[in-house]
Order: structure tokens, then C-alpha cells, then sequence
């Protein structure tokens, strides 16, 4: 009775070998390689579902098989066709952990990259998904500089910085709006500093002339002529390195401005100066 109440175990565990259950759906295939060809021809179809199905089935030969590695890889791309990015993601790093030596390793290291590039949302949200593709995007860049893929990854990491830089400059906007103009000045700075390559570099350039100026319009007398001075130092920066700039209009009539009210703080600290040397010499 053991025997024969084990006969038909063993029968349903070898059929589920080649029929996979789910939602009450049977998928049925002789192999992996007839699962992973089903898989593509769903993928073809639109049905990344039902995809994604068929790939898993071909793991259920081994991962080892001649099919898995296609099938991992297709299996990504699936989760992709359904908005899934970070699953997809997360299949990528793994076909890269499992396949080494695979031919498709280095497309596999640019798509996860290129999965939280898609998911990268609009400069006002978190931007940690962007800072996590930009850095992936540089080490598929730094393992394959000969990839036909480099172009569209660099193109994808000049896109993302201007993003950050975007969102580093409205920080400037969002803090001159308050009035804080320490906080600005710092900010803007910053912003030209770490994206200096990017389409915002020269706005936070001219937002930084224009910050100090009234950063130091609202500072003691003593502090004035070095903030005026930093004003005048953006501005040299701004039209050195940005002579093209449409912006250069603006940042001439600031730099008057700023010129204009450094001589004259110059000239109130160097009449201080002079009235302090007559009054300690009156009191000798």
C-alpha cells in the first residue's frame, strides 16, 4: 500500500516539471527552451505578465542551463514592461551576480542603471534614485569605456546632474525668496560648484552676484566690502566661463551695482580708519 500510494505522488511531482500553475492558468512546455521561447512570444505580445511566467519556468531546469541566462535577462525586461523598475533592478544586479562571464553582463550592468534612471522623478521629489543611477551609469562607463552603450549613458548621466543642479538652484530661489541671504549665497555657490557642467551652472552664478549684494546691503558696516567683493568675484567667474551667456545683461547691470557700493563701503571703512588714527593720536 506504501508503493502505491507513492506512484502517484511521484507522477504529479514529474508532471509538475513541465506544467506550471498560476491563477488557475496552466503554462505548459517541454523544456526550457520551448518555456523561454513561449516567454519571448508573450513578451512580443504585450503580455509581460504572462512573460515573466514562462522565464521563471525556465529556471526551474537549473539556473545553469542553456537557456537561464536569456531568461533572466528577458525576465527584467519584462518586470520593465510593467512599470516595475526596482524589480527589474533588483533582476539585473542578479543576472549580474550569477552570469559573470556572460556575454550580456554589460548590457545587464547598463539596464539596471538605466532602471533608476526611470524611475528618477521630477527636481522637486528626492532625488536618490537619479544619484544612484548617475553612479552606476560611471561604473558601467569605468568596466566597458568601449561600449557602444557609453554615448547613451553619458547623454543619461549629463540629463540627471542637470536635474540635481535644477534642484540646487530652486534651493537658492526658495531661501532668496525668505530672505535669507547667507543661506542663498551658499547655496548658489555650492550649486555652480558641483554642477558646473550643467545648463544651470551660469544661473547660479548670477544668483550668487545677486544674493551677496543684498546679503551685504542688510550687513554691518565691517562686513560689507568683502561681500560686495564676492559679488564682484561671481560676476568674473559668470563671464569668464560663460562669455556666451544670455544672462550676461542682467549680471552687468549687478555688477555695477555691486562696484558701485564696494567703493563706496571702501571709502566709509578707510574714513573710520582715519578718524580712529586721529583720535588715538589726540589722546597721546
Amino acid at each position: 500500500m506504501r508503493t502505491s500510494a507513492f506512484v502517484p505522488v511521484l507522477l504529479f511531482a514529474l508532471l509538475g516539471a513541465l506544467v506550471g500553475c498560476s491563477g488557475g492558468t496552466e503554462l505548459t512546455y517541454s523544456g526550457p527552451e520551448e518555456a523561454y521561447k513561449k516567454g519571448v512570444a508573450e513578451m512580443e505580445e504585450g503580455d509581460h505578465q504572462q512573460a515573466i511566467r514562462f522565464f521563471r519556468a525556465v529556471f526551474e531546469y537549473g539556473r545553469g542551463n542553456e537557456w537561464a541566462p536569456d531568461a533572466r535577462f528577458k525576465l527584467a525586461m519584462a518586470q520593465r514592461g510593467l512599470n516595475k523598475h526596482l524589480v527589474a533592478a533588483n533582476e539585473f544586479q542578479r543576472f549580474t551576480q550569477l552570469y559573470r562571464n556572460n556575454e550580456l553582463l554589460p548590457r545587464a550592468e547598463f539596464e539596471r542603471a538605466n532602471s533608476y534612471y526611470l524611475r528618477s522623478p521630477s527636481y522637486r521629489l528626492d532625488q536618490s534614485d537619479s544619484e544612484q543611477a548617475i553612479s552606476l551609469f560611471r561604473l558601467f562607463i569605468d568596466r566597458h569605456p568601449n561600449h557602444e552603450l557609453v554615448p547613451e549613458a553619458e547623454e543619461k548621466i549629463n540629463e540627471l546632474r542637470a536635474k540635481l543642479a535644477r534642484k540646487k538652484y530652486e534651493a537658492g530661489r526658495l531661501y532668496e525668496q525668505r530672505d535669507m541671504w547667507q543661506a542663498a549665497t551658499t547655496v548658489y555657490e555650492r550649486a555652480f560648484d558641483q554642477y558646473p557642467d550643467t545648463p544651470w551652472a551660469d544661473d547660479a552664478l548670477l544668483g550668487a552676484v545677486r544674493t551677496y549684494i543684498r546679503y551685504a546691503d542688510r550687513s554691518v558696516e565691517s562686513k560689507q566690502a568683502e561681500r560686495y567683493q564676492k559679488a564682484i568675484e561671481n560676476y568674473n567667474r559668470l563671464t569668464q566661463l560663460f562669455p556666451e551667456s544670455t544672462l550676461l545683461g542682467r549680471a552687468e547691470d549687478l555688477y555695477s551695482e555691486a562696484r558701485e557700493k564696494l567703493d563706496r563701503a571702501q571709502a566709509q571703512q578707510g574714513e573710520q580708519s582715519l578718524a580712529q588714527e586721529d583720535a588715538s593720536s589726540g589722546s597721546n
